[in-house]
């Protein structure tokens, strides 16, 4: 079994959160898609990641396998 890697042509909304602890980070109507980081930055890569994850695990975007190089 070989892992298939997914494209996502579509764009979310991520709302950004300042609080003591840094920032957090979530996606309303994305259940999963939230997170948090010490700086803004951090914050923002790991919603890309928690995205990516959600998206990976529930097929919520109905995203189909790459194509392989020729």
């Amino acid at each position: 079994m070989s892992i298939k890697e997914f494209s996502v042509d579509r764009q979310c909304m991520a709302m950004f959160r300042k609080v003591p602890e840094g920032y957090i980070a979530f996606v309303e109507g994305f259940s999963g898609a939230n997170t948090q980081g010490t700086s803004l930055e951090e914050a923002r890569s790991n919603i890309r990641e928690a995205i990516a994850l959600v998206v990976e695990a529930n097929g919520a975007f109905g995203l189909a396998p790459m194509e392989e190089p020729q």
